[in-house]
């Protein structure tokens, strides 16, 4: 058995098709769903949504949004995602070092909450390029 999972964005559908389970990281830590899980809405975090598909898992860079899980139905709705294969690692771990230099940098209350926001963006592109094994 199987679920329909879909990652859609504003801009784009990143992902719409059958997988075996899903880890997706919400507000309140990581939740694990497999066929005929009990329906449940849930805000998604900034995190990895890991997928497991073939018996191989897969890694999503989600960037925040909403979750919807019923009827092997999963459909997320998040800000952006990037697919972990999809990721430059050198364009990630350069804008994670620039990232961190401006929570260093930042002063000012909103410029410090941008830049920890920032931080965790780019440290969760950083942790999407290298799949489970």
């Amino acid at each position: 058995m199987t679920l329909n999972l879909s990652v859609l964005t504003p801009n784009r559908i990143v992902w719409d098709s059958e997988v075996e389970e899903i880890v997706l990281s919400t507000n309140s830590g990581q939740i694990g769903i497999l066929p005929n899980h009990a329906p449940i809405a849930t805000t998604v975090d900034i995190g990895i949504l890991q997928i497991r598909l073939n018996n191989q898992w897969l890694t999503m860079a989600l960037m925040g949004g909403f979750a919807r899980i019923g009827n092997n139905e999963i459909t997320v709705l998040v800000n952006d995602a990037e697919k972990g294969s999809d990721i430059d690692p050198q364009e990630a771990q350069q804008t994670l070092e620039i990232a961190e230099a401006n929570v260093k940098k930042a002063e000012e209350r909103r410029q410090k909450i941008e830049a920890n926001l920032a931080l965790r963006r780019a440290r969760t592109r950083v942790e999407a390029i290298n799949p489970i094994s």
